[in-house]
């Protein structure tokens, strides 16, 4: 008898064990094998019919008590288990065709370029902005840049999660929307308060795109061709944070500060409309209950379950929830390896804005720069980070397959790191060249030349720790960059306040040259989690439960 088919017992004779163990045979099936039941009462009805003319008919009672006996045999049979077709499913992510891939990627990147871009695009008319609203301090003028960064602390923690108990897509529908109403909010706020709270909110929203294109990217994209992925999706929110400057002061300069939340709207406006039109789920385990839901509407058996799903059906829906919150914090509390890596990028991201901050007043400073010209200023870190992801993206997959031996299948986290070790070195050399040029003041193509090796070593850094982290959690990889994404943002958004009074107290060259020494003290780490990296993630002590 097939598994799918209704079990009907005669009311005659009691259930034979046998066709109870034939049911139990199998438990595993997909959409594929499904085959329509009769409706209950019609096999019932049919069942009786089949009965000889001499049996009378049974009575309501006999009716009612074999039914219940035929549904609590029902429960006490292992679950349908849901789950793709092989080898090609049309519904799942990972079989869908490279142009549709790609496609999204590119949005992807082009919806977090929009929100890095409003991180510093702003910055240049920051003077301006406290001028109108009376405001003299530096420290505050500092933050209504940064608190849009400090909104990238919290979100994460919030949003990755969420993603993986309800969806990418739905997730990131919304949050566009709001990005874009609390973008306009920033635009026409008339009090520097109301512009501070706006700015927050803004930056709320704002992180989602960052939060979760690390975990579309492992929905769509198997892991031998996941670095060029990748690097086409970074592409984005590296370039933002440099053309924002760029744009923004001559912006500032000709229309005043609130064009630069004005341009940061009609792009998104144009962006909200593309990804409703396109964007379509992607996580494998919200497809996969969709489908067993599916299923179990239309058989009415409530047998039907995502492969998925095992973990959580002992559970409580607010024991899920709670489980899928708390899944970043377990990472950052108990696994030595997302710590190492979430330090060795956030160093590297925080000393990144840092220089965002401080370019426009050393550039202005010390090579009397206008407020449009200083912008230019960014161009080093620009091109810097488009050599970096020329080269992780191009060489980390082939590096990484020559490490696995040239099979796709033997490919370990480990084998993403070797990019990491070149980018520990690069950004202080950076740093040491940048701030002894300033300091001696030569040319001012001198240090922006510096800030090149800054800007690749960052991407050669940051490529490798985001690959590794979705190659060591897959399904769990939102979640696993969020960890990353809260504790950078943390230096990202409070490291810069350092900035005036280190050069203040040290000057340029002392300054960057304290900024490069605590980078070499990290230079070790990469190095370590090559050679006890896989030993750690296989240890019984930081295997994690999530």
């Amino acid at each position: 008898m097939n598994l799918l088919t209704p079990y009907i017992i005669p009311f005659s004779s009691p259930p034979h064990q046998s066709n109870v163990e034939t049911m139990m045979q199998s438990n595993r099936l997909s959409d594929s094998s499904f085959l329509r039941p009769q409706p209950w009462s019609e096999s019932v009805a049919s069942t009786i019919s089949a009965q000889p003319e001499t049996q009378r008919a049974p009575t309501s009672v006999e009716l009612l008590v074999q039914g219940q006996r035929d549904w609590k045999l029902r429960d006490r049979l292992p679950p349908l288990e849901v789950d793709w077709e092989k080898p090609y499913d049309p519904e799942n992510p990972m079989d869908w065709g490279s142009r549709r891939k790609w496609t999204y990627v590119a949005l992807i990147s082009a919806v977090t370029f929009n929100t890095s871009l409003a991180t510093t695009i702003f910055a240049p008319g920051v003077p301006e902005l406290m001028a109108e609203f009376h405001a003299t301090s530096d420290i505050l003028a500092t933050f209504v840049v940064s608190v849009y960064v400090v909104a990238f602390i919290f979100g994460p923690l919030a949003f990755a999660p969420l993603s993986e108990l309800y969806g990418r897509c739905v997730l990131l529908n919304a949050t566009n929307v709001l990005f874009l109403a609390f973008t306009v909010a920033c635009a026409v706020s008339t009090t520097l308060p109301m512009f501070v709270v706006f700015r927050f909110f803004q930056g709320l929203w704002g992180c989602v795109p960052l939060t979760l294109g690390g975990g579309i990217i492992a929905d769509v994209i198997p892991p031998a061709r996941r670095a060029n992925a990748l690097s086409g999706w970074q592409l984005g929110p590296l370039l933002g944070p440099v053309i924002g400057p760029i744009a923004g002061g001559y912006l500032s300069e000709s229309l005043g500060w609130r064009w630069s939340f004005w341009i940061v709207t009609i792009i998104e406006g144009v962006l909200v409309i593309l990804s409703l039109a396109i964007l379509r789920e992607t996580y494998g385990p919200t497809l996969l209950a969709r489908r067993a839901a599916r299923l179990r509407a239309e058989t009415g058996n409530p047998g039907y379950r995502s492969i998925h799903d095992e973990a959580s059906a002992n559970r409580t829906p607010s024991q899920v929830f709670a489980r899928a919150i708390l899944r970043p914090v377990k990472m950052l509390l108990r696994s030595p390896i997302v710590v190492i890596l979430a330090l060795e990028v956030s160093i590297v991201y925080g000393y990144l804005y840092l220089l965002f901050t401080t370019f426009t007043s050393v550039f202005s400073g010390t090579y009397n720069f206008s407020p449009g010209a200083a912008g230019l200023a960014y161009l080093g870190l620009g091109t810097g980070f488009m050599a970096g992801l020329l080269f992780t993206g191009l060489l980390s997959d082939k590096l990484a397959l020559r490490l696995a031996g040239g099979s796709p299948s033997a490919l370990k986290p480990e084998h993403r790191l070797p990019p990491l070790i070149l980018g520990a070195f690069s950004v202080p050399i950076g740093l040491f060249w940048y701030g002894w040029a300033a300091e001696a003041r030569t040319h001012w193509i001198v240090p922006i030349v510096g800030t090149f090796f800054v800007g690749f070593g960052v991407l050669c850094v940051y490529m490798p720790v985001q690959a590794y982290l979705i190659d060591a959690f897959a399904q769990h990889a939102a979640s696993a960059s969020a960890t990353n994404t809260v504790v950078r943002s943390l230096f990202g958004a409070f490291l810069p306040f350092a900035g005036p009074p280190l050069y203040g107290a040290l000057g340029l060259g002392w300054g960057n040259s304290l900024l490069a020494f605590v980078a070499l003290a990290t230079a070790p780490a990469p190095f370590l989690l090559l050679r006890y990296g896989e030993r750690i993630r296989s240890s019984p002590r930081f295997k994690l439960d999530l």
